[in-house]
């Protein structure tokens, strides 16, 4: 069983920045690919970020790319997205995933958090 739990949303003004956090509860957490995904209103969710296994490799989704950076401590469960540049089109609730196989498709994946509102002020 997997557990994941995010912290970090909030309001913020454009050009801002925040990052989220997400613990996950396993003992094989170095067995999990891991990402985030979000969703506005009247959208459907959409992948954001993702990172592999050991860290070394990762993906971003275009409309955050040079803006937002994933990566993983594996030491303490955690997964990180760090947001600079918000716009309020990033305006969402962020839901931290995890999968045991690679692929781009966050929101598709198997595992999910219960998310985090962030919402950006123009």
């Amino acid at each position: 069983q997997v557990q994941l739990v995010e912290s970090g949303g909030g309001l913020v003004q454009a050009g801002d920045s925040l990052r989220l956090s997400c613990v996950v509860s396993t003992r094989t957490f170095s067995n999990y690919v891991l990402g985030w995904a979000r969703q506005a209103p009247g959208k459907e969710r959409e992948s954001v970020a993702a990172i592999t296994w050991n860290g070394a490799g990762t993906y971003r989704a275009d409309s955050v790319k040079g803006r937002f950076t994933i990566h993983r401590n594996d030491a303490l469960n955690t997964v990180y997205l760090q947001m600079d540049s918000l716009e309020p089109e990033d305006t969402a609730i962020y839901y931290c995933a995890a999968n045991r196989e690679w692929n781009v498709y966050v929101h598709l994946w198997n595992f999910w958090g219960q998310g985090t509102q962030v919402t950006v002020s123009s």
